[in-house]
């Protein structure tokens, strides 16, 4: 007897820890978020698009996070934004308390062999994008490139933050394609930085810049004529651009049209705010939730409209597909554009 009377107190008391334990496991969103801080990470510096988008965004996106935590916005510029990649995929929280948003490239350096990223794309947990993106190459005023067709006779150097960004890899593809002469000068930690040099007069120009980045930081340039707007870097024509030059219509074969296709391809991915890999799916569901709530909150759509940015949102869900798509591209084509970006 006092053997049975031991065993279903034993019983009752696993019980009731399995009962108190289980409360923890299914926490309400609302009581892990309730006096949190969630850090959005910037993989650029201070002052670029990413780094707009990035803080309008942390504004409003708290109040639409169950028990509304504070979002606070930390810079990890660095390698065109794959030292933040590399630290969201091995060292950051997988609690949902930490997100970031990196260069739409950076997502696929992997795919092209660079040995400094340490991650793979379609491992992390996509959250979505504010807005797709068409993006432009430009020339200085004083340059003697006024057009496309001058990039194939004149030489222009141009500002980059690194290889595994457009400002680096668009011109590295339409040199080794269309014998365009980019010199590029590369490093710069952040957008705004290569633009402060392209008015020094250490660059005459810059590629891969978002033309919505251009009409928010610099929309004077556009006004004055301060810079030429030389061939748009996209899949399709940007509204305000109908007579500027799309990049894949200058393709002459279809093996170049394939190549054009996997670069410019993320643009539809404008800027992606991501999770770590391995993220608690119920709070990548909560995220991507309350991006999707925020994009369209009229708040933050004044908001973004005093800033001049577009908001042209791509849910997280079709961010993750068309990473996933981009990694399944043929390993000749593959093979054959790392060959231009070494």
């Amino acid at each position: 007897m006092g053997e049975v009377t031991l065993n279903k107190a034993l019983i009752v008391s696993i019980v009731g820890l399995v009962g108190l334990a289980a409360p923890c496991a299914a926490q309400a969103p609302a009581d892990f978020y309730k006096g949190k801080t969630v850090t959005l990470y910037v993989g650029y510096s201070v002052g670029g698009g990413y780094d707009v988008y990035g803080r309008i965004l942390a504004r409003f996106m708290g109040s639409h996070i169950p028990g509304s935590p504070t979002i606070v916005v930390s810079n990890m510029e660095g390698a065109a934004s794959v030292r933040l990649a590399n630290w969201l995929a091995q060292a950051a929280p997988k609690d949902g308390t930490a997100f970031g948003v990196i260069s739409r490239d950076a997502a696929f350096q992997p795919l092209y062999g660079d040995k400094g990223a340490a991650f793979k794309g379609t491992d992390f947990a996509w959250i979505g994008s504010a807005n797709d993106d068409v993006s432009v190459c430009v020339a200085w005023h004083t340059s003697p490139v006024k057009t496309f067709s001058d990039l194939q006779t004149h030489e222009l150097i141009i500002g980059t933050t690194g290889a595994a960004d457009e400002s680096e890899s668009f011109p590295r593809v339409m040199n080794g394609l269309l014998g365009t002469k980019f010199k590029l000068v590369s490093g710069y930690p952040g957008a705004n930085d290569a633009l402060l040099a392209m008015e020094r007069g250490e660059v005459a120009g810059r590629c891969g810049w978002s033309w919505s980045s251009v009409v928010t930081t610099r929309p004077d340039w556009i006004k004055n004529k301060t810079v030429n707007v030389l061939v748009q870097t996209a899949l399709e024509k940007h509204k305000d651009l109908p007579d500027t030059p799309l990049l894949i219509d200058l393709a002459a074969t279809d093996e170049q049209r394939q190549i054009f296709k996997l670069v410019l391809g993320p643009e539809t991915m404008g800027r992606p705010f991501l999770a770590p890999p391995g993220t608690d799916p119920v709070r990548v569901a909560i995220l991507r939730k309350a991006f999707e709530e925020t994009v369209v909150d009229p708040a933050f759509l004044h908001a973004a409209a005093e800033a001049h940015i577009e908001i042209t949102p791509v849910t997280g869900e079709k961010v993750q597909a068309l990473v996933r798509d981009i990694y399944a591209t043929s390993e000749d084509i593959v093979k054959k554009t790392a060959a231009m970006l070494q």
